[in-house]
């Protein structure tokens, strides 16, 4: 089936089978890598992209529901010439370490920020709860985002 939509800013088109999710598409189809796939049952949170401004699974959604939707992943968040804000708090407070998480902590900071720039400790803690890390314990993470957050106020 023939999917259309806007992938971090640009319009993209692809023909895929019609059981194919969107993580695969963005990977395989367009390969935005900084989209992972790891239990590929929505509970890990490694597949998390933003559709529409809302935090989805990737690996739960098919490709061709993200039809004229704007779907941004990690590599959408920033123009590649210097670090985000949020990217920036991320290295000073050290809230990575394997680094397989850090794509979607990115990418769903980002979204709850973007809505709730003021956002507390707990609502912090909270969002991000449904993104696993065996690394680092989220205290890094965080702290990361909450010292981020002045970046996306208005």
């Amino acid at each position: 089936m023939k999917v259309q939509f806007e992938l971090n800013g640009k319009p993209v088109e692809a023909d895929v089978p019609p059981r194919t999710n969107l993580a695969d598409c963005i990977r395989h189809t367009f390969m935005q890598t900084g989209t992972h796939v790891g239990c590929e049952h929505g509970v890990c949170g490694a597949c998390t992209v933003i559709v529409d401004g809302a935090a989805v699974r990737s690996c739960l959604m098919l490709a061709v529901q993200a039809e004229d939707s704007r779907v941004t992943t990690v590599e959408g968040i920033s123009d590649d010439k210097e670090l985000t804000p949020l990217q920036a708090s991320f290295r000073k407070h050290h809230a990575l370490q394997c680094g397989f998480c850090t794509p979607v902590m990115l990418t769903t900071a980002h979204s709850l920020l973007t809505e709730e720039p003021d956002a507390y400790r707990d609502r912090i803690r909270e969002v991000l709860s449904g993104n696993l890390c065996r690394c680092t314990g989220y205290v890094n993470i965080i702290e990361a985002v909450y010292q981020a957050r002045s970046a996306y106020r208005r």
